[in-house]
């Protein structure tokens, strides 16, 4: 499935976040947004609210400081929402795991929809990511729009 064939009212618009780690896969999500990759030239948009925000792409482990604040950030974006555990370290934890100061992989604080793998992850992966996760926000407004349009036939009858 490609961008052309997803169908949305507006661009996806993405927040990236780091919840620590060692900022590999960050280079790899800028590199997205550079010329050579350009995802914009797909709609997405990268914004630094999350009131705005479809898509979370997060990297790396979740400390112990941030567990409350992705927590938050997360619970401030609308319904639908998409998020992305980019690289090892959000899929895992991996080298962080265990560690003192970790809380581990992403999902043992927030959901997540798409994990994509590698250490540090590369850019092909990360639009791959960005189609499977547009993908299921599609599906999730669907639901969502399918659900409101449930109720009012049950409200009106």
């Amino acid at each position: 499935m490609s961008f052309i064939e997803l169908s949305r009212k507006k661009s996806p618009w993405v927040i990236h976040v780091n919840t620590g780690g060692c900022n590999g896969c960050d280079l790899e999500i800028l590199s997205c947004l550079t010329p050579r990759f350009d995802v914009s030239r797909f709609g997405v948009y990268s914004t630094g609210n999350p009131k705005h925000a479809d898509v979370m792409l997060v990297v790396g482990p979740v400390t112990l400081k941030y567990k409350e604040i992705i927590t938050n950030l997360y619970n401030q974006m609308p319904d639908p929402k998409v998020v992305m555990a980019v690289g090892s370290c959000a899929s895992t934890g991996a080298i962080y795991q265990g560690c003192y100061g970790t809380c581990g992989s992403l999902d043992k604080v927030i959901p997540v929809d798409v994990y994509v793998p590698g250490c540090n992850c590369r850019p092909e992966g990360i639009i791959d990511g960005l189609v499977l996760a547009l993908d299921i926000l599609n599906e999730k407004e669907r639901k969502i729009l399918e659900d409101k349009k449930k109720a009012k036939s049950q409200g009106a009858a």
